[in-house]
């Protein structure tokens, strides 16, 4: 049943509010699974709530059961549709009717489809009052990136790129945008499970490409390289510290000895054919990551990966930070026609300009 936004008291939307507000918290921690909140309540009292656990284990509504000695008479809020099926953990349903609990309002609808849409009628054939749709506009942004992975079974893939004010790069490894800009990349990249180049970025910029703020450093991503031939050197940052990081290079080499020593140093190696004999799938390339678990993928290539992306529809969002400075020298590329392209792909979706401080930040979405 799915009631009008007017036909909910003005307590069962506060109590929402702070079951999304406990979810939004607790947002990327959770893995492959969705951040969800959950609180209890009886005679208009809250007796407990909680978020999915870091990692997506327990599920929020399992965790705030528990924390109480009974339950029995309750109502519960969930920011999503609690699970109905048999995982790593058994359905929160399970538990629902174990703690006889009397009324579940939850937000929208779960978009895998073990569950979706069953919850409901698993509660009522235990005479639990079931109710969907409350405070629904509130978690729209919330799940945008789930229910755009579950729905397509595919990453959500976001692509970021850094230039001077006349939008040229450097080929060295040298700051053009200021600390604020770069601590914002460091967000992107606790957000993201997996962040992707190519060797060309490595050999020239050698970056850590990890989360270096303070508390956060653990959350650093996967990194993922496109390196056709294997021509990574093997003294660049992301090589020396393939054993303490996880690394994966997609490649079509032959060459025993370099795939020998990438093993040795605990890089995962995953072969990949060619389309038209010159380039990647980056389409078959994003599917293989999304089936290692890999659902979050942050793009920080150059110009031609880029292009590439874009061309293949394959980025849901853009940031692009431009500095105040100007590149003139010869050492540089120009990224002005991916900016056109960039502006043209996103020309009927929403545009976001922030300075951060002399620094300009858009984000296309």
């Amino acid at each position: 049943m799915s009631l009008k936004k007017d036909n909910f008291k003005s307590l069962d939307k506060k109590i929402m509010n702070f079951a999304i507000s406990l979810a939004e918290n607790n947002k990327y921690l959770t893995g492959t699974n969705p951040s969800v909140g959950c609180v209890i309540v009886k005679n208009n009292k809250i007796l407990s709530f909680a978020t999915t656990n870091n990692g997506g284990r327990p599920h929020a509504e399992s965790i705030a059961l528990n924390k109480n000695r009974y339950n029995k008479g309750t109502s519960l809020y969930s920011t999503l549709e609690p699970c109905s099926h048999h995982g790593l953990t058994p359905p929160c349903t399970n538990a629902i009717i174990k703690n006889k609990v009397k009324r579940v309002y939850y937000s929208i609808e779960d978009k895998d489809l073990r569950t979706f849409n069953k919850t409901i009628k698993i509660l009522k054939s235990k005479k639990i009052v079931a109710i969907s749709g409350l405070q629904k506009r509130n978690v729209k942004n919330l799940y945008k990136e789930y229910n755009y992975i579950r729905s397509n079974k595919a990453p959500y893939v976001i692509g970021k790129i850094a230039s001077s004010s006349n939008l040229n790069i450097l080929r060295n490894n040298s700051f053009i945008t200021n600390e604020h800009s770069r601590s914002v990349s460091h967000i992107l990249r606790f957000q993201n499970q997996a962040i992707l180049t190519s060797y060309k970025t490595i050999n020239t910029d050698n970056p850590k490409l990890n989360c270096r703020l303070n508390g956060l450093e653990k959350f650093s991503p996967t990194v993922v390289v496109i390196d056709k031939n294997l021509k990574i050197k093997i003294n660049s940052y992301v090589i020396k510290n393939s054993i303490n990081s996880k690394l994966i290079i997609f490649h079509c080499s032959k060459n025993i000895s370099k795939i020998k020593f990438l093993k040795n140093r605990g890089v995962k190696l995953i072969y990949q054919k060619l389309e038209n004999k010159t380039n990647f799938n980056l389409r078959k390339i994003t599917q293989t990551l999304y089936k290692l678990g890999l659902h979050k993928i942050l793009i920080e290539a150059g110009k031609d990966i880029m292009t590439n992306f874009l061309n293949e529809n394959l980025l849901n969002e853009f940031y692009l930070f431009k500095s105040d400075k100007i590149i003139s020298n010869s050492d540089k590329i120009n990224i002005s026609s991916l900016v056109k392209m960039i502006n043209k792909k996103y020309n009927n979706k929403k545009k976001i300009n922030t300075y951060l401080d002399k620094d300009k930040l858009t984000h296309y979405y």
